[in-house]
């Protein structure tokens, strides 16, 4: 029996096209530099190159993973809406002991939802006169704000430290 002959995709057929930002949930925005056809252990595979700048970093993901990995389009400007308004929310900060409390952090940032990232730093935001934070809560809080402020700021088209004065311009005003 004879195998059926593959046709060559076209960039089209892809949920992503070479220039597009993306989002990977445990890297947050990168852009989408290629798309490359490779031989890995005798299968042809598609892959995805995603340039992540912030951290120096290329990944490739195979386009038929793509979507179990959780790579996803930027949000729409609907959606960063929504976490902006989650951080004029009051903040919720459970009573459970601190690593369980950071496990649940890590798990929001990690699971790339701008609305569950806006809670983080929403819920781990201190004021003046507020207690100070421990190293860990402030290395959580600095790195949701930062993943925020990167997807904020490629919505938006705007530079990334303007992304983070509009965050903690909003975050300011619930004081």
């Amino acid at each position: 029996m004879a195998k059926p002959k593959k046709i060559a995709a076209k960039a089209k057929d892809y949920a992503f096209e070479k220039g597009d930002f993306v989002v990977y949930p445990t890297h947050g925005v990168g852009r989408v530099i290629d798309i490359e056809a490779k031989e890995i252990a005798g299968h042809k595979l598609d892959l995805f190159v995603i340039s992540f700048e912030q951290e120096r970093m290329m990944l490739r993901v195979p386009v038929m993973k793509a979507k179990i990995s959780g790579l996803r389009k930027l949000s729409s400007r609907k959606i960063m809406e929504s976490a902006l308004v989650t951080l004029k929310g009051r903040s919720r900060v459970s009573r459970a002991m601190w690593n369980r409390r950071a496990q649940e952090y890590e798990a929001k940032i990690n699971s790339g939802d701008p609305v569950s990232i806006a809670e983080v730093v929403r819920d781990l935001h201190r004021n003046a006169g507020q207690p100070d934070q421990s190293y860990s809560e402030r290395q959580i809080y600095e790195a949701a704000l930062d993943r925020l402020a990167r997807e904020l700021a490629a919505v938006e088209r705007i530079d990334k430290d303007v992304a983070t004065q509009k965050l903690n311009s909003v975050l300011q005003k619930v004081a």
